[in-house]
């Protein structure tokens, strides 16, 4: 790396700790760059001349700009591992959840606490689910529980009035028929099965088969609002100072799903992250969002001001995501099988 980059992560890494401007005799003094303050300073004057740093008021200081933070974080060769007890924590933090909300609502919870950021997680994607297994419930001779898991753990149920009576036999066979049809199936996909599955079937079974395979091709092809959760906007009261205007606004767009859904929709497999001016929401555009997807059907990361530790922010965005899809993935496979 080149020296001025050198001094860059030296002034991103002091400005991080301090929040102070920081100059050329802090950096000499506190970060092993093996130059004078001189050579700090002209180096410095590149720096700022580059758009990567900026003297704020009447400062002596510099801090860094979006410009400057991009060039850091892209600089980062690759997002550093967690220590053994860090991940020990989100392990242990995990275990022993009871069902998809209250997997979600941990890793929100753990993802805020672990970066002292505002933690944001999307639900699992239905449209991106396949179906695990579908569950017929007798709840009278004329009506039955339909239910629909799929393999990241969401559940979705409904109640049928049948065309004609029933018995157990009879919704014994059609569950069996059902999960040979749609099991492992992608839900954009249920439909075509299922209406190949009607047409297979006999006089006698299709006013009630009927029913119920229109009921599920409806569970499988509407589209609920995607679901994000939110946690530690409290956090965000630390770093006031960071923030020119007041943080109300902030607040208010966190407050809104659809920015939320927004911020996580261009997440991938790989840590993305936002900085500053690069938001799309213009109320965002003194924070920092760090991202990536989990199990490929759902999204989390942590939104913080723009002078935060993307390191080890990054960091724990990415061991969190891989927790969570192979918990999740445990989870699930656990479920079905019991």
């Amino acid at each position: 790396m080149s020296r001025r980059l050198e001094i860059l992560r030296a002034i991103v890494d002091e400005y991080v700790a301090t929040q102070e401007p920081v100059g050329s005799k802090a950096l000499a003094e506190n970060h092993n760059l093996g130059v004078s303050p001189a050579t700090i300073r002209n180096e410095m004057a590149v720096l700022e001349e580059e758009g990567l740093i900026t003297q704020p008021h009447t400062s002596a200081g510099r801090i860094p700009t979006d410009l400057g933070y991009r060039t850091f974080v892209d600089q980062l060769s690759s997002v550093k591992p967690l220590s053994a007890p860090e991940r020990r924590a989100i392990e242990t933090f995990l275990e022993g959840a009871l069902d998809l909300d209250d997997v979600v609502m941990r890793t929100v919870r753990l993802l805020a606490d672990v970066t002292k950021q505002v933690a944001v997680v999307q639900y699992p994607s239905l449209v991106k689910s396949r179906v695990r297994h579908v569950e017929l419930v007798l709840l009278n001779s004329v009506r039955t529980m339909l239910i629909l898991i799929t393999d990241t753990g969401r559940v979705e149920q409904r109640v049928i009035e049948l065309a004609s009576e029933v018995d157990d036999e009879f919704l014994n066979s059609m569950r069996i028929k059902l999960n040979n049809s749609i099991s492992g199936q992608r839900l954009p996909d249920v439909a075509d099965r299922l209406t190949a599955l009607m047409d297979s079937l006999n006089q006698g079974d299709r006013r009630n088969m009927a029913v119920v395979i229109s009921t599920l091709i409806e569970m499988a092809l509407e589209k609920p609002e995607e679901k994000v959760v939110l946690a530690g906007t409290a956090n965000l009261t630390r770093f006031r100072q960071d923030f020119s205007a007041q943080i109300h606004p902030i607040l208010e767009a966190l407050e809104e799903q659809v920015v939320l859904l927004r911020l996580l929709g261009g997440a991938s497999s790989g840590v993305q992250v936002l900085i500053g001016s690069e938001q799309s929401e213009v109320n965002l555009r003194e924070t920092s969002v760090i991202s990536t997807s989990y199990g490929e059907v759902g999204a989390l990361g942590v939104i913080g001001p723009t002078r935060m530790d993307y390191a080890s922010s990054m960091a724990a965005v990415s061991a969190v995501a891989n927790y969570v899809s192979r918990y999740l993935q445990d989870f699930t496979g656990d479920s079905a099988n019991g």
